[in-house]
């Protein structure tokens, strides 16, 4: 396992985003499609928010979200806006950051994901899932 290797070995480059304009029923409905539970939200190239499920199932009135589960009930995503449910400024990383540093991060904090930035741009996302999936080449 190489110490100083950075976070751009394991995170995700082609992400998928949201634009802070665009609905949360567009948001769900990329989280379906891609089978993804985190979504960074971008004004231009910037990164101005993260959306998760989890944040989407709490404004929702539904008790479960799962492949029996066709869609949430939206009222609420006609009331809502993206900028209203996602988390404003999250915490980021960059993209010279190790591994190890992430890994610290995602296991002392309640994150699940963390965008990668370089400055203010959005390169990348690395998730728990990312993670596991590095530990596990390793054996």
């Amino acid at each position: 396992m190489k110490k100083r290797e950075s976070v751009t070995h394991i995170m995700t480059k082609n992400v998928m985003t949201l634009n802070i304009t665009d609905s949360l029923e567009q948001a769900e409905s990329l989280m379906k499609k891609h089978k993804i539970r985190h979504i960074p939200v971008v004004s231009g190239d910037k990164l101005v928010g993260m959306l998760s499920l989890t944040d989407l199932l709490r404004i929702s009135f539904v008790d479960h979200y799962g492949e029996q589960e066709t869609s949430m009930d939206t009222v609420v995503y006609d009331i809502l806006t993206i900028s209203q449910v996602m988390v404003a400024n999250p915490e980021a990383v960059t993209k010279d950051q190790t591994i190890r540093e992430v890994a610290e991060m995602l296991a002392t904090k309640e994150y699940h994901a963390l965008p990668v930035v370089d400055g203010d741009t959005l390169v990348g996302i690395v998730t728990t899932t990312d993670l596991i999936n590095y530990l596990l080449d390793q054996y």
